[in-house]
Formats: C-alpha cells, structure tokens, sequence
C-alpha cells in the first residue's frame, strides 16, 4: 500500500508542473504594428517581441502598415495560429473595430497600443501616449523657439488615427492663445517623411515668408527640415517634432530640429505584453481601466544627452 501511495503521489507531481507550464506560459503571442520602416513602430514591435519571449512565449511581429484589409488577414492568420493574444496598433479608429471584435469572436484577448479604436469594451485594454498633454508641451517649447509673432504652417498626420485631431487640437489650444501667429498652411503628410518633405515644398512655394512648422511626428518634420535646407531656408524657420526618434534626436543634436516630444512606446509596448500575460493568467489586465494614458516628455538640446535609447528618456 505504501508502494503503490508512493507511485501516485510521484505521477501527480510529475503531471501538475505540465499543466502548469501549459494554461500560463505556454503559446503563441501575435503582435501586429503598423509600418517597421518607421523607427517608432519598430521599436514598438521589437520591444513587445522582447518582452513576450522573456514572459515565456513565443512571439511574431508583422505589420498593416495603416491597411484594414491586411490587418483583417493578419487577424485571421493569429487566430488560425490559436494565438493566446494579440498586442494591435490598430489601422484605423473606425475600420479596426471589426478586426478587434473578430478576434474577441474567437476567444482571443487583445490589447491595444499607441492608438485607438473609436468603441470601448471590446479590447481588454487600450494603452496611449498622452497626446493632449504631449501637443500642449510641445506647443509651448514651440513658441519659445519661434517667438510669438509671424507666418506658420503646420503638417498633419493620418486623418484616420485619433492621435491626428488630438496633437493638431492641443497645438491649436496653446497657439491661439497668440494673437499675432497666424497660420497660412496645413498639409496632411500621413505621417511619412517623403510626403512631408513634398508638403513641405508647396507650403513654401505659396508661403516663402513663414517662421515656424510645428509637425504632428518627427518623419514628417524630417522631410520638412530636407525641404527647407534644399530651398535655403532652415537658418529662418523653426521646426518642431512629435515622436522621440533617434533621428529627430541627431537633427537636435545638429541644430536642425528645435525639440521633439518623446511618446514613451517602449514602456508602454513593454506594459501591454505584460497586461496581455495577466489577462491569460487571471482574466483581469491588473489595471484600473481599458484606456490608459502615458505622459509624454520634451526633448531638448538641454536634455538631450538623457536620450539613453530609441524612444527611451533617463528621468
């Protein structure tokens, strides 16, 4: 009898590591952003690959690059996959929505990051930049750059991202409290730095005599920065960034950039991989709400030698 106690005992504890290991470790976790190409993406999805593979799971990164239709495929490849979650930078505000319900349809949890989608209560969590906050800081360093008199233009970026309208109304909230800036010229330039720097060359062909450009992200400041410098004109027109990318931190560096807006991705594609991990495990992400937003920071030539990483500021 004592035996044969003994070899139960033994199996039991053999088996329950396994079982275990399986409901919380193991699987597969699907991370779709939207273009690689783009420093910010990148790093958003390196970051939550990382952090996947250190929590124990495997992990695959691919990219919509703002296309519903590819990320609807995507979506069904990481349920055909039986991915355990999704971590989504989701296309579109409104066109997403279906690819989000469709993985929920299928019992998989997903967790947004750097954009939204324009309904709650599908995506176990939604984690953001604090774009209000971020325009109105940048807004402000703006003007100190630029002054508060002159000519301006402004790049925009996809109409079909919240995170457009939110930066563009927080520059507009701090800039129309200055009487004498006037803004001649707005162009949308989708985020991309090729389109910014063409948007860039028919705002100056119709307005040679503006001051300042306050842009929606760093790519398209970028190509507005090469467009002034072909047309001679970057010694007397101030531009300023949102992002916080390595590249915006070199132009700073060369006194081509005033400052940038540093979005903390890297935190926070590492805190929706962990969110994801806690909803397999206990059902819940462990925070207070769906929508969760991360302050954004400034980045200066005064504080440029904290930049200690891609998108990564030493406080």
């Amino acid at each position: 009898m004592f035996k044969k106690g003994m070899r139960i005992l033994l199996a039991a504890a053999a088996v329950a590591p396994i079982l275990v290991s399986s409901a919380w470790a193991a699987g597969q976790m699907t991370i779709i952003v939207n273009d690689p190409s783009n420093p910010y993406w990148l790093t958003e999805g390196n970051v939550a690959k990382a952090t996947a593979e250190k929590l124990g799971y495997t992990a695959s990164v691919s990219a919509h690059k703002g296309d519903t239709n590819t990320e609807s495929n995507l979506i069904d490849t990481a349920i055909t996959n039986k991915s355990v979650a999704i971590i989504l930078d989701p296309a579109n505000a409104d066109g997403s929505i279906g690819a989000v319900k469709k993985a929920v349809a299928a019992g998989i949890p997903v967790i947004l990051v750097n954009a939204e989608i324009n309904q709650e209560g599908l995506a176990k969590a939604q984690l953001v930049s604090n774009n209000a906050q971020g325009a109105a800081i940048g807004a402000q360093q703006w003007v100190e750059a630029v002054g508060d008199k002159g000519k301006y233009a402004e790049l925009l970026g996809a109409p079909s991202d919240n995170n457009a309208a939110t930066r563009s109304n927080g520059y507009e909230t701090v800039l129309t409290q200055y009487p004498d800036l006037q803004k001649v010229a707005q162009e949308v330039a989708n985020w991309d730095r090729t389109q910014g720097h063409n948007k860039m060359q028919s705002m100056l062909q119709a307005n040679p005599d503006i001051i300042g450009v306050i842009s929606g992200n760093d790519e398209m400041a970028l190509g507005a920065i090469a467009a002034l410098k072909e047309a001679g004109k970057l010694a007397n027109v101030k531009v300023g960034g949102f992002d916080g990318s390595p590249d915006a931190v070199a132009a700073i560096k060369a006194g081509e950039l005033q400052y940038t807006v540093l979005q903390p991705v890297a935190v926070f594609s590492e805190e929706a991989v962990k969110q994801a991990d806690n909803v397999i495990k206990t059902g819940s992400t462990g925070a207070k709400s769906e929508k969760q937003l991360f302050d954004c920071l400034l980045i200066t030539k005064d504080n440029i030698d904290k930049y200690t990483g891609p998108f990564v500021l030493a406080q």
